[in-house]
């Protein structure tokens, strides 16, 4: 199989600086040649000692259409390269990429200008959360002075819960918490959370367990009932708007609780629990796990669905 690294990104996002410094690295100068593929001219021009240095071949495909399986195994067979690294052009369809059947992505990444990133967000939604989706890491840069950074990440998490999130300014990588944004009280031993609450501490749960693992929890969730799961787990959740009205997803975590199996699919309840950090299957590793003290029948809440758009 031919490694290839997937760079993702809007216009002057900072993906060639980013190709520019991995090339650079000593654990990426391994044996043979990369083939850089650009999908776009920016401002910034490859350095072409760099280039020389890292042994890369650099190619421009300037046409969408161009970018598909039969030109991609042209380019392979001229060049030979030991690996291939994509400069994608951010304005293309990402739902249509088609790489030959022997190119496997290593890794995908996007790089996004923290200063735009709302303007794209609002504008370009669909577009970027296509980039979102299939990142391992989402990269955001020039981020100096942006109080929103917080907001960002959960955007950015409702879309890709188990992406990797980094905020650089020009000092380097920011180490933001977040703590005093939540919308409840950390210092409080039982968090009642009510639909906002319940998406936030969602999210932040994913990154953040350790705030949580000596507090009480209370929210209203939905049943869902995996054919996978033992009897004495569910999973209560809700449903969210992620992106925009056609990209949704159901957002709980396992939940241990002794009459699991007298519960009803999709039904309203009111859950009382406590959260640990476990194994689970689903995780390959370690996450949230809820033991519940309490599932009450309710009604369903005015807003059934959580919106993070």
């Amino acid at each position: 199989m031919k490694p290839v690294y997937f760079i993702n990104g809007f216009l002057e996002s900072g993906k060639t600086e980013f190709i520019q410094y991995t090339l650079a690295q000593p654990y990426f100068r391994i044996k043979g040649s990369t083939l850089l593929i650009l999908c776009e001219e920016g401002e910034v021009e490859y350095d072409e000692s760099l280039l020389k240095q890292a042994r890369t071949k650099q190619v421009l495909i300037e046409r969408e259409e161009d970018f598909n399986p039969t030109y991609l195994m042209e380019l392979e067979k001229k060049y030979q390269p030991e690996r291939i690294v994509i400069e994608y052009n951010g304005m293309w369809n990402g739902k249509t990429v088609r790489l030959p059947w022997h190119w496997k992505v290593e890794q995908q990444i996007t790089i996004i200008d923290a200063s735009t990133f709302p303007m794209y967000f609002t504008n370009m939604k669909s577009l970027l959360a296509e980039m979102l989706r299939k990142s391992e890491l989402i990269m955001f840069n020039r981020a100096d002075g942006i109080e929103d950074l917080h907001l960002y990440k959960r955007n950015v998490k409702a879309i890709n819960q188990t992406a990797e999130i980094i905020f650089e300014d020009e000092n380097g990588e920011i180490d933001e918490l977040f703590a005093e944004d939540l919308p409840y009280n950390l210092e409080e031993e039982t968090l009642i959370l009510d639909d906002r609450g319940y998406g936030i501490w969602y999210l932040d749960s994913l990154d953040h367990i350790d705030r949580y693992l000596d507090k009480k929890l209370v929210f209203k969730a939905q049943v869902l009932k995996p054919d996978d799961f033992p009897k004495e787990y569910f999973v209560p959740g809700r449903m969210a708007m992620t992106c925009c009205a056609d990209d949704m997803a159901f957002l709980g975590f396992a939940c241990e609780y002794d009459q699991a199996h007298q519960l009803t699919e999709r039904t309203w309840v009111e859950v009382t629990a406590t959260i640990t950090k476990q194994y689970w299957e689903d995780y390959k590793g370690e996450g949230p796990v809820l033991h519940a003290i309490t599932v009450l029948e309710t009604e369903a809440p005015k807003q059934a669905i959580i919106s993070f758009v």
